[in-house]
């Protein structure tokens, strides 16, 4: 048989088989590695683009999910009789799911797989949907959020992972930020969409990610590095060979992997005690710590009630601003995503959370001034807060809204990583509670007032980075972990 031809089998068997694929395709051409490097680079960037592009569904699902409450809030309320207590029950219940489904989420893709966890999460997401979109009153409607917030929980952490354990080293910060560019193409998506469409058929249409995700699943391999953990060594080293490219020489990569896997097997389990060792509690500190502060820097209060703070500032049109702000976010994570290799994982937080100080600080100045200003001033500061939040948003996009969830993958260690991970992401959606459901209540206290405590936040993270977040930037995996011990 041709190589031409084996390749071309090969190609065909995930179609029919989701384990060893492709073992009869190519494998014997693994020493020629140095040959034909250009289609080598090309296969192993359709690989792997194509793998990332299928999980990418998860996260645009994550995003469609977060902002489906903003452009539905008035017709949901009218049509079942709701109070605004009950409506906010319903937009909070997301986030409960979801800290149930990080904290199981960890477990589930240590036991069946990446892909199974995400098999897992579509599931409860297509159901809760379809209860949302048939419901009569509020029971239905809750059970729906609940349900759809479950899954968005464990894809939050099981598609980072996925990623960043297929990625190569040199793109796996720029594949890495395609997890956020998605959340921000979902929410861009739903608040688009909800400026035409009823609620019901708005609901109708948040099946579809996760609907296409599990066919897709069928098409893409699973984590190699998964794979040798579970003791399955030629099933791993398949996968990696598919991910790589078949003339691609992975004998080193694959050394690597199986030495960080026999390292982290020697004990399989973790003392309370141990965790003072730094080459746990460091990664831990940074994983949690930075995923806490991108939320606490309060940008989905921003982003929840951006109608109303428009309107606060002065801005009638306020659902047309919060399109206009889902529209800047994808453009400028998309931006983002070409610089993650290329500047750096640290210098893009610093940017990123730097400008998040100046920008909060600005809008904060703009309430202040528009309490002690004459009316005449009022258009000009509405004009001020909004370039202001603006610039929140572009600055958020820019370092703050990607790096943590591909640091978080990075630098936690292969033994703790399931537990880990869930806590991280269980931080996560913790902070994102807290900030949703004490955004309101601020804003109404004071509106300078709460632009001035995101400002400390966002000043905080800035020293937090500059101190201990380390450059993962052009390392693999098993190096950035060495480099911790």
């Amino acid at each position: 048989m041709s190589a031409d031809a084996a390749t071309e089998d090969g190609i065909r068997k995930p179609l029919l088989h989701t384990g060893s694929w492709y073992r009869m395709s190519g494998m014997g051409s693994r020493q020629s590695s140095i040959m034909g490097s250009s289609v080598q680079i090309i296969r192993e960037s359709i690989s792997v683009f194509l793998c990332v592009f299928i999980v990418a569904l998860g996260p645009i699902q994550f995003g469609y999910t977060c902002g489906y409450s903003n452009p539905t809030q008035s017709e949901i309320i009218k049509d079942l009789g709701l109070t605004i207590s009950e409506f906010s029950i319903f937009g909070s219940l997301a986030n409960v799911g979801a800290m149930v489904g990080a904290i199981a989420s960890g477990q589930i893709a240590e036991n069946v797989g990446r892909k199974g966890s995400l098999m897992i999460a579509s599931i409860p997401n297509i159901i809760g949907w379809l209860a949302i979109s048939f419901a009569k009153d509020s029971s239905f409607l809750f059970m729906g959020r609940l349900l759809a917030g479950f899954g968005v929980g464990i894809i939050s952490y099981t598609v980072p992972v996925y990623i960043a354990e297929i990625a190569p080293q040199n793109l796996r910060g720029s594949l890495g930020s395609v997890n956020q560019l998605s959340v921000t193409i979902g929410i861009m998506l739903v608040y688009l969409l909800g400026l035409f469409l009823p609620w019901r058929v708005l609901a109708v249409l948040g099946i579809l990610p996760c609907t296409i995700l599990i066919p897709g699943l069928f098409f893409i391999p699973e984590s190699p590095r998964w794979l040798a953990k579970m003791g399955l060594n030629e099933d791993f080293e398949t996968s990696l060979q598919v991910l790589r490219g078949f003339d691609a020489d992975i004998s080193i990569e694959v050394n690597e992997i199986k030495r960080s896997v026999a390292s982290s097997s020697k004990r399989t389990a973790i003392r309370f005690s141990e965790l003072k060792r730094k080459r746990y509690w460091y990664p831990l500190m940074v994983g949690i710590g930075l995923l806490m502060l991108q939320q606490l820097s309060g940008i989905n209060g921003v982003l929840f009630y951006s109608s109303s703070i428009f309107q606060s500032a002065g801005i009638s049109s306020g659902k047309a601003a919060t399109f206009g702000i889902g529209a800047i976010q994808v453009v400028v994570t998309g931006i983002s995503t070409t610089l993650m290799d290329k500047a750096g994982r640290r210098i893009l937080l610093i940017v990123s959370c730097s400008l998040m100080t100046l920008s909060s600080l600005l809008v904060a100045m703009a309430f202040y001034l528009k309490d002690i200003l004459p009316e005449k001033s009022h258009s000009t500061m509405g004009v001020l807060s909004l370039i202001g939040l603006l610039i929140l948003v572009i600055g958020f996009s820019i370092g703050l809204g990607a790096v943590p969830w591909i640091i978080m993958s990075e630098i936690l260690p292969v033994s703790i990583k399931s537990l880990a991970g869930s806590v991280a992401t269980l931080a996560n959606w913790l902070s994102a509670s807290v900030v949703t459901m004490t955004a309101n209540l601020l804003l109404t206290w004071s509106s300078g007032g709460t632009f001035l405590i995101y400002a400390l936040v966002s000043a905080f993270t800035v020293v937090f980075v500059a101190l201990w977040v380390p450059e993962t930037k052009g390392r693999t995996l098993e190096e950035i972990q060495i480099s911790l011990k």
